[in-house]
């Protein structure tokens, strides 16, 4: 297997810039944004790099091959000339799956079978057996046909990447780690901030945000599927935990302050904190949006509200609006992000947003709305 490989990183729409630029800043090569993902080259350490220090990324992949195929023999031959043999042993599993859009070929498990059987059939030619186990080391195949156009990938990183492995359990709709990550970068969070977000739920925002000033990578305390790779050297993933370990600052002054009216979701907070490993930066209390006040020197307001399509109705968020329109005022030192995908925000809110960013919580398009100016 090739030590220089061409990778794809996929991501929500609308942050593939940021993703991008913590490639770069890894030491990616060739780094180059599309719709949803990323692609760039490197070796295995950059492989794992990604995996374990990328914020704002869903998955790593290795890009196997693209082709163009609008018949099911055109995409039989393009998946049979690549080189299964280099990336995939004879005992390992190789389920596929994947999406079509917009293509000649748009029935996904007609298209599975065609990958599965010429991926197979090239495993068997190079190991010269008539069949193969298919149950060892996961090597998830994955697909896109967009347009026509083919594109054949190796899933590295198993679990999403937003699964960072502190939040077993949270409250209601809470949000992705990678989008709460997201809005700590939008906004700016460096290692002496102080964070509020007053309608805090399962504290993901705050962790993001922790782990974000402490250079503490999300992915450190977890496993990936490319752990178990037998092409891939144990030393690589071994050298880039330590790299990340000692990139680790916890000389900084970072603070993060959760305030929620549902004490459960506040126990859940907690308990998150401490397994992400920054409960000690993290204080979270019983307190409504109500009696939000000014009471740090600085801050810097990051916060997910309910909405109608999420927990309340739209009457009872638009309330909520109101009042943080009410609260969060301009103030030397201060600056609010709040994300919602509510069209009329800014005008309940009760003034336009100094910077807009679109984004997606999962399906939903919404915009993080920055105020900012004084």
């Amino acid at each position: 297997m090739k030590k220089e490989l061409t990778y794809v990183a996929t991501c929500l729409l609308g942050v593939e810039g940021l993703v991008a630029n913590e490639l770069k800043f890894m030491g990616a090569k060739e780094v180059t944004p599309e719709n949803g993902r990323v692609i760039f080259k490197g070796n295995y350490n950059i492989l794992a790099r990604a995996n374990i220090c990328s914020r704002y990324a869903e998955r790593i992949m290795i890009l196997l091959g693209t082709f163009y195929a609008r018949t099911f023999e055109e995409l039989f031959n393009g998946v049979s000339k690549i080189k299964w043999s280099e990336y995939i042993d004879k005992d390992d599993n190789f389920p596929v799956k994947g999406t079509c859009l917009s293509s000649q070929l748009m029935s996904v498990p007609d298209c599975q079978k065609i990958i599965k059987k010429a991926s197979a059939k090239s495993l068997s030619k190079a190991y010269g057996v008539e069949w193969l186990n298919d149950d060892g080391d996961l090597h998830q195949i994955q697909f896109l046909i967009f347009k026509d156009k083919v594109s054949i990938m190796l899933d590295t990183t198993g679990k999403g990447l937003y699964k960072r492995g502190y939040r077993e359990n949270s409250n209601d709709a809470p949000i992705k780690e990678t989008l709460a990550a997201v809005l700590a970068e939008l906004s700016m969070v460096r290692a002496n901030h102080t964070v509020i977000d007053p309608m805090c739920g399962s504290g993901t925002i705050l962790i993001e945000s922790a782990l974000k000033a402490m250079k503490i990578a999300p992915g450190l305390n977890r496993e990936f599927s490319a752990e178990n790779w037998k092409q891939i050297p144990n030393e690589v993933w071994e050298q880039e935990r330590e790299k990340a370990k000692s990139e680790i600052n916890t000389d900084c002054a970072f603070k993060g302050i959760g305030y929620d009216i549902d004490e459960e979701s506040l126990n859940i907070a907690r308990e998150n904190a401490e397994k992400a490993g920054v409960a000690d930066r993290i204080t979270f209390e019983h307190r409504d949006i109500r009696d939000f006040v000014h009471d740090t020197e600085r801050g810097t307001v990051i916060t997910n509200p309910p909405y109608g399509e999420r927990l309340l109705d739209i009457d009872r968020a638009r309330e909520l609006y109101k009042i943080m329109g009410k609260k969060f005022v301009k103030k030397d030192g201060w600056s609010y992000t709040i994300i919602s995908p509510d069209d009329e925000f800014e005008k309940i809110f009760g003034r336009k947003a100094d910077k807009r960013r679109k984004l997606y919580n999962g399906m939903l398009k919404c915009q993080a709305y920055m105020y900012f100016k004084r």
